[in-house]
Protein backbone atom coordinates (compact mmCIF):
# COMPACT_ATOMS: atom_id res chain seq x y z
CA UNK A 1 0.00 0.00 0.00
CA UNK A 2 1.62 3.23 -0.98
CA UNK A 3 1.50 5.69 1.93
CA UNK A 4 1.78 9.65 1.86
CA UNK A 5 3.47 10.51 5.32
CA UNK A 6 5.83 13.61 6.10
CA UNK A 7 8.91 13.47 7.23
CA UNK A 8 8.47 15.15 10.06
CA UNK A 9 5.51 12.24 11.13
CA UNK A 10 7.89 9.40 10.76
CA UNK A 11 9.87 10.96 13.07
CA UNK A 12 7.57 9.88 15.21
CA UNK A 13 7.79 6.46 16.47
CA UNK A 14 4.26 5.31 16.69
CA UNK A 15 3.54 7.31 13.31
CA UNK A 16 7.09 5.47 11.59
CA UNK A 17 5.94 2.03 12.86
CA UNK A 18 2.12 2.60 11.45
CA UNK A 19 3.49 3.45 7.85
CA UNK A 20 5.86 0.59 7.62
CA UNK A 21 2.38 -1.37 8.72
CA UNK A 22 0.41 -0.15 5.76
CA UNK A 23 3.04 -0.32 3.63
CA UNK A 24 2.59 -4.30 4.16
CA UNK A 25 -0.62 -4.63 3.02
CA UNK A 26 -1.46 -5.79 -0.36
CA UNK A 27 -4.85 -5.07 -0.27
CA UNK A 28 -5.82 -8.88 -0.85
CA UNK A 29 -9.11 -8.97 1.59
CA UNK A 30 -8.22 -12.30 2.60
CA UNK A 31 -8.63 -11.01 6.14
CA UNK A 32 -12.56 -10.72 5.44
CA UNK A 33 -12.53 -14.31 5.57
CA UNK A 34 -11.84 -14.52 9.09
CA UNK A 35 -12.97 -11.30 10.76
CA UNK A 36 -15.54 -11.49 13.63
CA UNK A 37 -17.40 -8.56 12.65
CA UNK A 38 -17.15 -8.37 9.49
CA UNK A 39 -18.95 -11.81 9.08
CA UNK A 40 -21.95 -10.92 11.90
CA UNK A 41 -22.29 -7.43 9.68
CA UNK A 42 -21.27 -7.56 6.26
CA UNK A 43 -20.35 -3.93 5.73
CA UNK A 44 -16.35 -3.83 4.27
CA UNK A 45 -15.74 -0.86 6.52
CA UNK A 46 -16.21 -3.21 9.70
CA UNK A 47 -13.37 -5.51 7.91
CA UNK A 48 -9.48 -4.95 9.14
CA UNK A 49 -8.73 -4.39 5.30
CA UNK A 50 -11.64 -1.31 5.70
CA UNK A 51 -10.33 0.14 8.78
CA UNK A 52 -7.02 0.07 7.43
CA UNK A 53 -8.18 2.58 4.67
CA UNK A 54 -9.80 4.50 7.50
CA UNK A 55 -6.97 4.64 10.02
CA UNK A 56 -4.41 5.52 7.12
CA UNK A 57 -6.47 8.26 5.58
CA UNK A 58 -6.93 9.84 9.27
CA UNK A 59 -3.16 9.36 9.85
CA UNK A 60 -2.05 10.53 7.02
CA UNK A 61 -4.02 13.96 7.60
CA UNK A 62 -3.82 14.02 10.75
CA UNK A 63 -7.48 15.52 10.87
CA UNK A 64 -9.83 15.43 13.72
CA UNK A 65 -11.27 11.61 13.35
CA UNK A 66 -15.23 11.72 12.15
CA UNK A 67 -17.58 10.06 13.72
CA UNK A 68 -17.95 7.53 11.54
CA UNK A 69 -14.16 6.59 11.27
CA UNK A 70 -14.36 6.28 15.28
CA UNK A 71 -17.67 3.99 15.07
CA UNK A 72 -15.60 1.41 12.52
CA UNK A 73 -12.13 1.49 14.87
CA UNK A 74 -14.13 0.93 17.78
CA UNK A 75 -16.22 -1.82 16.44
CA UNK A 76 -12.68 -3.79 16.37
CA UNK A 77 -12.26 -6.88 18.77
CA UNK A 78 -8.48 -6.41 18.49
CA UNK A 79 -9.13 -10.20 18.45
CA UNK A 80 -6.42 -10.43 15.70
CA UNK A 81 -7.81 -12.72 13.84
CA UNK A 82 -6.93 -11.06 10.37
CA UNK A 83 -2.68 -11.51 11.50
CA UNK A 84 -3.16 -15.24 11.46
CA UNK A 85 -4.41 -14.53 8.32
CA UNK A 86 -2.61 -12.18 6.22
CA UNK A 87 0.06 -13.90 4.09
CA UNK A 88 2.03 -10.29 3.77
CA UNK A 89 2.14 -9.94 7.28
CA UNK A 90 0.54 -7.30 8.41
CA UNK A 91 1.07 -6.14 12.35
CA UNK A 92 -2.44 -5.44 12.65
CA UNK A 93 -1.80 -4.76 16.39
CA UNK A 94 0.49 -1.91 16.48
CA UNK A 95 -1.37 -0.10 13.81
CA UNK A 96 -4.74 -0.33 15.02
CA UNK A 97 -3.32 0.25 18.55
CA UNK A 98 -2.06 3.58 16.95
CA UNK A 99 -5.14 4.66 15.50
CA UNK A 100 -6.90 4.30 19.32
CA UNK A 101 -4.19 6.29 20.75
CA UNK A 102 -4.95 8.99 18.09
CA UNK A 103 -8.79 9.14 18.39
CA UNK A 104 -8.32 9.29 21.91
CA UNK A 105 -6.04 12.44 21.50
CA UNK A 106 -7.71 13.91 18.64
CA UNK A 107 -11.52 12.87 19.01
CA UNK A 108 -14.14 14.56 21.67
CA UNK A 109 -17.02 11.67 22.41
CA UNK A 110 -20.31 12.02 23.81
CA UNK A 111 -20.45 12.54 27.16
CA UNK A 112 -21.65 9.18 28.01
CA UNK A 113 -19.15 7.44 26.02
CA UNK A 114 -16.85 9.41 27.77
CA UNK A 115 -18.02 8.57 31.41
CA UNK A 116 -18.48 5.03 30.86
CA UNK A 117 -14.50 4.72 29.42
CA UNK A 118 -13.83 6.75 32.47
CA UNK A 119 -15.70 4.88 34.94
CA UNK A 120 -14.53 1.64 33.02
CA UNK A 121 -10.62 2.69 33.54
CA UNK A 122 -10.71 3.52 37.06
CA UNK A 123 -12.20 -0.31 37.83
CA UNK A 124 -11.57 -2.80 36.41
CA UNK A 125 -8.11 -2.76 36.11
CA UNK A 126 -8.23 -2.73 40.44
CA UNK A 127 -9.60 -5.66 42.37
CA UNK A 128 -10.67 -4.26 44.94
CA UNK A 129 -12.56 -1.62 43.39
CA UNK A 130 -13.87 -3.94 40.79
CA UNK A 131 -15.25 -6.26 43.58
CA UNK A 132 -17.08 -3.14 45.42
CA UNK A 133 -18.82 -2.18 41.87
CA UNK A 134 -19.92 -6.24 41.49
CA UNK A 135 -21.27 -5.89 44.81
CA UNK A 136 -23.37 -2.94 43.83
CA UNK A 137 -23.91 -4.49 39.97
CA UNK A 138 -25.19 -7.53 42.05
CA UNK A 139 -27.70 -5.44 44.02
CA UNK A 140 -28.99 -3.54 40.91
CA UNK A 141 -29.17 -6.50 38.49
CA UNK A 142 -33.03 -7.40 39.27
CA UNK A 143 -33.53 -4.26 37.82
CA UNK A 144 -31.52 -4.10 34.73
CA UNK A 145 -34.28 -4.55 32.45
CA UNK A 146 -35.47 -0.99 33.71
CA UNK A 147 -32.12 0.83 32.77
CA UNK A 148 -32.22 2.30 29.11
CA UNK A 149 -28.79 2.16 28.28
CA UNK A 150 -27.64 -1.05 26.47
CA UNK A 151 -24.23 -1.01 27.84
CA UNK A 152 -25.01 -0.33 31.43
CA UNK A 153 -27.07 -3.00 31.11
CA UNK A 154 -24.80 -5.61 29.68
CA UNK A 155 -22.45 -4.04 32.87
CA UNK A 156 -25.52 -5.34 35.24
CA UNK A 157 -25.40 -8.44 33.76
CA UNK A 158 -21.75 -8.83 33.62
CA UNK A 159 -22.15 -9.15 37.83
CA UNK A 160 -21.70 -13.10 38.83
CA UNK A 161 -23.75 -14.67 41.37
CA UNK A 162 -21.57 -15.38 43.65
CA UNK A 163 -18.39 -13.14 44.50
CA UNK A 164 -15.25 -15.69 45.54
CA UNK A 165 -13.43 -14.37 48.56
CA UNK A 166 -10.19 -12.60 49.11
CA UNK A 167 -7.14 -15.19 48.34
CA UNK A 168 -4.51 -14.41 49.93
CA UNK A 169 -2.71 -16.60 47.29
CA UNK A 170 -2.42 -13.30 45.33
CA UNK A 171 -0.07 -11.53 47.89
CA UNK A 172 3.65 -10.94 47.75
CA UNK A 173 5.19 -14.00 48.68
CA UNK A 174 7.48 -17.57 47.71
CA UNK A 175 5.85 -20.70 46.53
CA UNK A 176 8.51 -23.73 47.03
CA UNK A 177 8.79 -25.80 44.52
CA UNK A 178 7.73 -29.60 45.25
CA UNK A 179 10.90 -31.95 45.32
CA UNK A 180 13.78 -30.67 43.47
CA UNK A 181 13.42 -27.03 42.16
CA UNK A 182 13.37 -27.09 37.92
CA UNK A 183 12.65 -23.91 37.40
CA UNK A 184 12.60 -19.99 39.19
CA UNK A 185 9.22 -18.27 38.05
CA UNK A 186 7.18 -15.10 38.69
CA UNK A 187 3.19 -15.82 38.17
CA UNK A 188 1.48 -12.44 37.23
CA UNK A 189 -1.76 -12.81 38.79
CA UNK A 190 -3.82 -9.76 37.24
CA UNK A 191 -6.43 -7.59 38.04
CA UNK A 192 -10.15 -8.39 36.72
CA UNK A 193 -9.60 -12.29 36.99
CA UNK A 194 -8.54 -11.92 41.35
CA UNK A 195 -12.08 -10.47 41.56
CA UNK A 196 -14.09 -12.49 39.09
CA UNK A 197 -12.10 -16.06 39.52
CA UNK A 198 -9.52 -16.75 42.28
CA UNK A 199 -9.37 -20.17 41.74
CA UNK A 200 -7.84 -19.60 38.87
CA UNK A 201 -4.46 -18.65 40.19
CA UNK A 202 -4.74 -21.12 43.30
CA UNK A 203 -4.89 -23.55 40.45
CA UNK A 204 -1.64 -22.43 38.68
CA UNK A 205 0.13 -21.99 42.03
CA UNK A 206 -0.39 -25.41 42.93
CA UNK A 207 0.07 -27.19 39.16
CA UNK A 208 3.50 -25.03 39.25
CA UNK A 209 4.61 -26.18 42.10
CA UNK A 210 4.00 -29.59 41.63
CA UNK A 211 5.91 -29.89 38.68
CA UNK A 212 8.92 -28.12 40.31
CA UNK A 213 8.65 -24.51 40.02
CA UNK A 214 9.35 -22.34 42.71
CA UNK A 215 6.48 -19.10 41.95
CA UNK A 216 7.25 -15.84 42.83
CA UNK A 217 4.09 -13.78 43.39
CA UNK A 218 6.20 -10.06 43.14
CA UNK A 219 5.61 -7.47 45.49
CA UNK A 220 4.38 -4.02 43.08
CA UNK A 221 2.68 -6.26 40.27
CA UNK A 222 -0.97 -5.32 39.05
CA UNK A 223 -2.74 -4.88 35.60
CA UNK A 224 -1.03 -5.52 32.50
CA UNK A 225 -2.15 -2.51 30.88
CA UNK A 226 -4.51 -4.05 28.31
CA UNK A 227 -7.75 -2.76 29.26
CA UNK A 228 -6.66 1.00 28.99
CA UNK A 229 -4.51 0.51 26.16
CA UNK A 230 -7.62 -1.26 23.80
CA UNK A 231 -8.94 2.03 25.20
CA UNK A 232 -6.79 4.66 23.63
CA UNK A 233 -5.52 5.93 27.24
CA UNK A 234 -2.06 4.99 26.47
CA UNK A 235 -0.49 7.40 29.40
CA UNK A 236 -2.86 5.10 31.83
CA UNK A 237 -1.37 1.86 30.56
CA UNK A 238 1.90 2.63 30.35
CA UNK A 239 1.97 3.75 33.70
CA UNK A 240 0.63 0.25 35.21
CA UNK A 241 2.92 -1.66 32.60
CA UNK A 242 5.60 0.54 33.88
CA UNK A 243 5.03 -1.03 37.38
CA UNK A 244 4.99 -4.41 36.18
CA UNK A 245 8.45 -4.05 34.69
CA UNK A 246 9.97 -2.13 37.31
CA UNK A 247 8.75 -5.55 39.84
CA UNK A 248 9.88 -8.05 38.00
CA UNK A 249 13.20 -6.87 36.56
CA UNK A 250 13.97 -6.17 40.15
CA UNK A 251 12.81 -9.85 41.11
CA UNK A 252 15.00 -11.04 37.96
CA UNK A 253 18.16 -8.99 39.24
CA UNK A 254 17.96 -10.39 42.54
CA UNK A 255 17.23 -13.74 43.06
CA UNK A 256 16.67 -14.40 38.74
CA UNK A 257 13.58 -15.68 37.25
CA UNK A 258 13.43 -18.66 34.27
CA UNK A 259 9.72 -17.56 33.11
CA UNK A 260 7.02 -14.35 34.35
CA UNK A 261 4.27 -17.05 34.08
CA UNK A 262 0.74 -15.78 32.86
CA UNK A 263 -2.66 -17.53 32.83
CA UNK A 264 -4.78 -14.87 31.08
CA UNK A 265 -4.10 -15.16 27.88
CA UNK A 266 -5.17 -11.34 27.03
CA UNK A 267 -2.64 -10.60 29.58
CA UNK A 268 0.05 -12.41 28.13
CA UNK A 269 -0.31 -10.68 24.66
CA UNK A 270 0.28 -7.60 26.23
CA UNK A 271 3.23 -8.45 28.14
CA UNK A 272 4.47 -9.80 25.28
CA UNK A 273 4.63 -6.60 23.62
CA UNK A 274 5.79 -4.57 26.73
CA UNK A 275 9.34 -4.31 24.32
CA UNK A 276 7.03 -2.98 21.57
CA UNK A 277 4.93 -0.28 23.77
CA UNK A 278 8.30 1.01 25.41
CA UNK A 279 10.76 0.97 22.59
CA UNK A 280 11.19 4.74 22.94
CA UNK A 281 10.75 5.14 26.69
CA UNK A 282 13.24 4.98 29.39
CA UNK A 283 12.51 1.31 29.87
CA UNK A 284 13.18 0.39 26.53
CA UNK A 285 15.74 -2.23 27.78
CA UNK A 286 13.98 -3.43 30.90
CA UNK A 287 10.55 -3.70 28.98
CA UNK A 288 12.11 -6.12 26.82
CA UNK A 289 14.12 -8.24 28.90
CA UNK A 290 10.08 -9.26 30.82
CA UNK A 291 8.72 -9.85 27.12
CA UNK A 292 11.08 -11.97 26.15
CA UNK A 293 10.70 -14.75 29.23
CA UNK A 294 7.20 -13.97 29.41
CA UNK A 295 5.00 -17.05 29.02
CA UNK A 296 1.47 -18.54 28.97
CA UNK A 297 1.22 -21.22 31.47
CA UNK A 298 0.63 -23.54 28.63
CA UNK A 299 3.91 -22.87 27.47
CA UNK A 300 5.62 -23.60 30.84
CA UNK A 301 3.88 -26.79 31.23
CA UNK A 302 4.48 -28.27 27.60
CA UNK A 303 8.17 -27.41 28.60
CA UNK A 304 7.84 -28.99 32.16
CA UNK A 305 6.08 -32.38 31.13
CA UNK A 306 3.00 -33.63 33.38
CA UNK A 307 3.77 -36.01 35.50
CA UNK A 308 1.51 -38.83 37.32
CA UNK A 309 -1.63 -37.26 35.08
CA UNK A 310 -3.96 -40.04 36.72
CA UNK A 311 -6.23 -38.34 38.96
CA UNK A 312 -9.18 -37.51 36.65
CA UNK A 313 -11.65 -39.74 34.95
CA UNK A 314 -11.85 -39.64 30.86
CA UNK A 315 -14.22 -36.42 30.05
CA UNK A 316 -15.75 -34.90 26.97
CA UNK A 317 -13.76 -31.48 27.15
CA UNK A 318 -14.21 -29.01 24.59
CA UNK A 319 -11.63 -26.69 23.91
CA UNK A 320 -12.40 -22.95 23.69
CA UNK A 321 -9.23 -21.04 21.73
CA UNK A 322 -9.43 -17.31 23.19
CA UNK A 323 -7.98 -15.32 20.27
CA UNK A 324 -5.08 -13.72 22.67
CA UNK A 325 -4.08 -16.87 22.76
CA UNK A 326 -4.39 -18.28 19.09
CA UNK A 327 -3.81 -15.39 17.45
CA UNK A 328 -1.87 -12.86 19.70
CA UNK A 329 0.48 -15.12 20.38
CA UNK A 330 0.25 -17.70 18.11
CA UNK A 331 -0.30 -20.40 20.59
CA UNK A 332 -2.54 -23.01 19.07
CA UNK A 333 -1.86 -26.54 20.11
CA UNK A 334 -0.16 -26.44 23.45
CA UNK A 335 -3.52 -26.02 25.54
CA UNK A 336 -5.10 -29.34 23.81
CA UNK A 337 -1.80 -31.14 23.75
CA UNK A 338 -1.64 -31.00 27.94
CA UNK A 339 -5.43 -31.91 27.80
CA UNK A 340 -4.86 -34.80 25.80
CA UNK A 341 -1.58 -36.10 27.74
CA UNK A 342 -3.80 -35.31 31.31
CA UNK A 343 -6.16 -38.65 29.91
CA UNK A 344 -9.23 -36.11 28.52
CA UNK A 345 -10.90 -36.12 25.32
CA UNK A 346 -10.54 -32.89 23.86
CA UNK A 347 -12.69 -31.67 20.96
CA UNK A 348 -13.30 -28.45 19.23
CA UNK A 349 -16.20 -26.23 18.20
CA UNK A 350 -16.70 -25.37 14.33
CA UNK A 351 -14.85 -21.93 13.25
CA UNK A 352 -12.87 -21.97 16.04
CA UNK A 353 -10.94 -19.11 15.40
CA UNK A 354 -13.86 -16.62 15.58
CA UNK A 355 -14.12 -14.51 18.76
CA UNK A 356 -16.69 -14.99 21.30
CA UNK A 357 -17.22 -11.45 21.77
CA UNK A 358 -15.61 -10.96 25.32
CA UNK A 359 -12.17 -9.38 24.36
CA UNK A 360 -11.35 -7.11 27.20
CA UNK A 361 -14.03 -4.35 27.52
CA UNK A 362 -15.95 -5.48 24.25
CA UNK A 363 -19.08 -6.70 25.59
CA UNK A 364 -19.48 -3.82 27.99
CA UNK A 365 -19.16 -1.23 25.41
CA UNK A 366 -20.20 -2.81 22.25
CA UNK A 367 -23.09 -5.38 23.74
CA UNK A 368 -24.92 -5.73 20.51
CA UNK A 369 -22.00 -7.51 17.97
CA UNK A 370 -20.59 -9.29 21.66
CA UNK A 371 -24.20 -10.60 22.02
CA UNK A 372 -24.61 -12.06 18.44
CA UNK A 373 -20.80 -13.78 18.58
CA UNK A 374 -21.32 -15.13 21.90
CA UNK A 375 -24.75 -16.69 20.83
CA UNK A 376 -22.52 -18.24 17.73
CA UNK A 377 -19.68 -19.75 19.94
CA UNK A 378 -22.35 -21.08 22.40
CA UNK A 379 -24.15 -22.97 19.23
CA UNK A 380 -20.65 -24.01 18.26
CA UNK A 381 -19.48 -25.20 21.25
CA UNK A 382 -22.84 -26.94 22.69
CA UNK A 383 -22.97 -29.18 19.30
CA UNK A 384 -19.64 -31.10 20.49
CA UNK A 385 -21.70 -31.96 23.65
CA UNK A 386 -18.94 -31.72 26.09
CA UNK A 387 -18.79 -32.69 29.53
CA UNK A 388 -17.07 -29.42 30.55
CA UNK A 389 -15.60 -26.25 28.58
CA UNK A 390 -12.15 -25.22 28.69
CA UNK A 391 -10.85 -21.94 27.76
CA UNK A 392 -7.31 -20.21 28.88
CA UNK A 393 -8.73 -16.34 29.46
CA UNK A 394 -10.70 -15.57 32.29
CA UNK A 395 -13.28 -12.72 29.81
CA UNK A 396 -13.92 -15.57 27.34
CA UNK A 397 -14.91 -17.68 30.54
CA UNK A 398 -17.38 -15.47 31.56
CA UNK A 399 -18.56 -14.55 28.64
CA UNK A 400 -19.62 -18.37 27.31
CA UNK A 401 -20.33 -19.09 31.19
CA UNK A 402 -23.15 -16.60 30.93
CA UNK A 403 -25.13 -18.36 28.30
CA UNK A 404 -24.27 -22.05 28.21
CA UNK A 405 -25.32 -24.87 30.60
CA UNK A 406 -22.04 -26.50 30.81
CA UNK A 407 -19.17 -25.65 33.29
CA UNK A 408 -16.76 -23.59 32.04
CA UNK A 409 -13.05 -23.88 33.53
CA UNK A 410 -9.48 -22.27 32.90
CA UNK A 411 -7.43 -25.41 31.51
CA UNK A 412 -5.16 -25.15 34.47
CA UNK A 413 -7.71 -26.29 36.58
CA UNK A 414 -8.48 -29.33 34.80
CA UNK A 415 -4.77 -30.20 34.88
CA UNK A 416 -4.24 -29.41 38.52
CA UNK A 417 -7.10 -32.05 38.71
CA UNK A 418 -5.62 -34.56 36.62
CA UNK A 419 -1.94 -34.17 38.32
CA UNK A 420 -3.50 -34.46 42.28
CA UNK A 421 -5.43 -31.11 42.73
CA UNK A 422 -8.68 -30.82 43.86
CA UNK A 423 -11.80 -30.54 41.32
CA UNK A 424 -12.75 -27.81 40.03
CA UNK A 425 -15.25 -26.06 41.92
CA UNK A 426 -17.42 -24.84 39.00
CA UNK A 427 -18.05 -28.78 37.99
CA UNK A 428 -19.75 -29.77 41.42
CA UNK A 429 -21.10 -26.49 42.94
CA UNK A 430 -23.88 -24.97 41.97
CA UNK A 431 -26.60 -25.30 38.60
CA UNK A 432 -23.95 -26.39 36.18
CA UNK A 433 -22.42 -29.37 38.60
CA UNK A 434 -21.89 -32.67 36.69
CA UNK A 435 -22.11 -35.97 37.09
CA UNK A 436 -18.65 -37.57 37.03
CA UNK A 437 -19.15 -41.36 37.42
CA UNK A 438 -18.69 -41.01 41.11
CA UNK A 439 -15.62 -39.75 41.36
CA UNK A 440 -14.54 -38.39 44.66
CA UNK A 441 -11.85 -35.56 44.77
CA UNK A 442 -11.32 -32.54 47.34
CA UNK A 443 -13.03 -29.35 46.54
CA UNK A 444 -11.11 -26.08 47.50
CA UNK A 445 -8.22 -27.70 48.75
CA UNK A 446 -6.57 -25.46 50.82
CA UNK A 447 -3.80 -23.05 49.94
CA UNK A 448 -0.40 -23.79 49.23
CA UNK A 449 2.01 -23.54 52.05
CA UNK A 450 3.95 -20.59 51.94
CA UNK A 451 7.78 -20.47 51.97
CA UNK A 452 9.68 -17.89 54.41
CA UNK A 453 10.42 -14.37 52.95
Amino acid sequence: MQTHFTEKQLDAPAFNRSNEILRTCVHCGFCTATCPTYQVLGDELDSPRGRIYQIKEMLETEAVPDPKTVLHVDRCLSCLACMTTCPSGVHYMHLVDHAREYIEEKYQRPWDERLIRWTLARILPYPMRFRFAMLGAKVARPFRKLVPDARLRAMLEMAPKTIPPVSRNDDAQVFPAEGERKKRVALMTGCAQRALNTDINDATIRLLTRHGCEVVITDGQGCCGALTHHMGKTSESHATAAKNIRAWTAEMACEGLDAIVINTSGCGTTVKDYGHMFRSEALAEEAAAVSAIAKDVSEVMIDLGLTDAVHAPEMRVAYHAACSLQHGQQIKTFPKDLLKAAGFKVVEPKDSHLCCGSAGTYNLLQPGISGQLKDRKVKTLEATAPDVISAGNIGCMMQIGSAIGVPVVHTVELLDWATGGPIPAAMVDGEKAIDIGGFKMPVGAPPVAVAAE
